[in-house]
């Protein structure tokens, strides 16, 4: 599929990669990242609690979603999507929102990137998928970027336990 934004670039650096195995068919895998009612589930950091999921599955489409915190506190964001080849690819740019959908800074880094292309791509092995992420500043100052590639501990712990709602909506579906 067609890129849909146009004249931007991924900043130069070390981009996020993080691999990660579930214990399901691709094409569910797939339909767990497209799909408000499996969204719904599993998106966000454990502990958090969804408010709103919106998706427009197509080059150009929307992931918009609302999360509220442990503490109370809420936290908005959006997926663009750039491509979508299903069920192997999705290319997005992912931005911190406020609650009507306009990208603001990260609620507790304001250096952080307005933007980050993240790419996941899916593929199968023994009935089993491997989901690979990778993200890059987008778009960002050179001070953004250091930020970005600073946090990659924090951003790995935090997608492991997304990750593990993930595996544990996959193996309720297979138990239901």
């Amino acid at each position: 599929m067609s890129t849909v934004s146009k004249g931007a670039a991924p900043t130069d650096g070390q981009a996020f990669q993080l691999t990660r195995v579930f214990d399901a068919p691709r094409e569910l895998v797939f339909r767990a990242f497209t799909e408000r009612e499996h969204l719904f589930h599993w998106w966000g950091p454990k502990g958090f609690v969804m408010l709103a999921c919106d998706v427009d599955l197509r080059p150009g489409g929307l992931f918009r979603y609302g999360m509220r915190a442990p503490n109370g506190a809420e936290m908005w964001g959006r997926l663009v999507f750039r491509e979508i080849v299903s069920p192997e690819r999705i290319v997005f740019i992912n931005s911190f929102t406020d609650a009507a959908g306009t990208p603001i800074r990260h609620p507790m880094e304001p250096n952080w990137p307005l933007e980050v292309l993240s790419t996941l791509t899916f593929s199968e092995h023994d009935g089993k998928t491997v989901l690979t992420s990778t993200s890059v500043p987008f778009n960002a100052t050179e001070t953004e970027a250091r930020i970005f590639e600073a946090a990659s501990k924090s951003m790995e712990a935090g997608f492991k336990g997304t990750y593990g709602q993930l595996d544990a909506y996959l193996a309720s579906l297979r138990t239901a």
